[in-house]
């Protein structure tokens, strides 16, 4: 009878445990969009955006269009972030001057993107933009605030794809592959 007693209070602050740290790690509800602000889907034509550049100039996601092009939201404290950039910088490599374009968004501030890439550095375009509730990656479909976020944009400017998370060497080019079809 003891035992018994000792098994069920085991399995009930088992069962408690569980459901605290479900609650904990679910998945981040999903934000309505700021009044006036509309977010893109798959299917949809992205909208005209612009960002600094690190060198100073602006790159304009219109003036890319002609290749598609991988969008990906980071920041230099983002841990999945710093573990896929080389897998990105690769990608990029690979791709060439006819291939999928990628260009990095560091949510984050132009002092620690620096120091970041300074660190580690990749070869594809890094534009800035401070994150707020009406940012880029929010009117690119990032409703749950998540980073990294990645958006694969055809060459006509429409969505072909988003994701929250990171990416593997093997899960970039199936994702990629999948969504040219």
């Amino acid at each position: 009878m003891r035992n018994t007693l000792i098994l069920l209070v085991i399995a009930v602050l088992g069962g408690l445990s569980g459901l605290l740290v479900g609650k904990r790690f679910a998945a981040a509800p999903e934000r309505a969009a700021p009044a006036g602000v509309s977010i893109v889907g798959v299917g949809d034509t992205v909208p005209a955006l612009s960002w600094p550049l690190l060198d100073g100039s602006i790159t304009e996601l219109m003036a890319l269009r002609g290749r598609p092009v991988l969008v990906n939201y980071w920041a230099s404290w983002c841990g999945p972030c710093i573990k896929e950039m080389p897998v990105l910088d690769a990608f990029a490599a690979e791709q060439g001057e006819h291939g999928i374009q990628v260009l990095g968004i560091a949510l984050d501030s132009e002092d620690a993107v620096r120091e970041f890439l300074a660190k580690l550095p990749v070869d594809y375009r890094i534009a800035l933009e401070i994150p707020s509730g009406n940012d880029s990656s929010v009117r690119m479909g990032n409703r749950q605030n998540v980073l990294p976020f990645s958006v694969l944009i055809d060459a006509q400017g429409r969505v072909q794809a988003q994701k929250a998370g990171s990416f593997s060497h093997k899960a970039l080019a199936q994702w990629t592959g999948q969504a040219a079809r």
